[in-house]
């Protein structure tokens, strides 16, 4: 079984992977947010981690940044079973 420890990991980098998307489009979370219908601060939060992401924000997350969804998960992770 897959601890808690590595979803909660998954979420952070998940997070860091959206922050990067944004930075390399030069938005700010105002700009982003006026592009895919979401609050600024909730994409925040999205970004550090703290919310666990609904299917229907990634779409609007890359609608906003205009990037195909799977860009969001082309990140390193190891899952841990221990």
């Amino acid at each position: 079984m897959v601890k808690d420890y590595n979803k909660n990991n998954f979420q952070i980098l998940f997070g860091k992977r959206i922050k990067e998307l944004r930075k390399n489009k030069n938005l700010s979370l105002r700009e982003l947010s006026q592009r895919c219908n979401l609050d600024y601060s909730d994409i925040a939060k999205y970004e550090k981690g703290e919310v666990n992401i609904q299917l229907s924000t990634i779409y609007e997350l890359a609608k906003g940044l205009q990037i195909s969804p799977k860009e969001f998960f082309n990140f390193e992770f190891n899952f841990h079973t221990d």
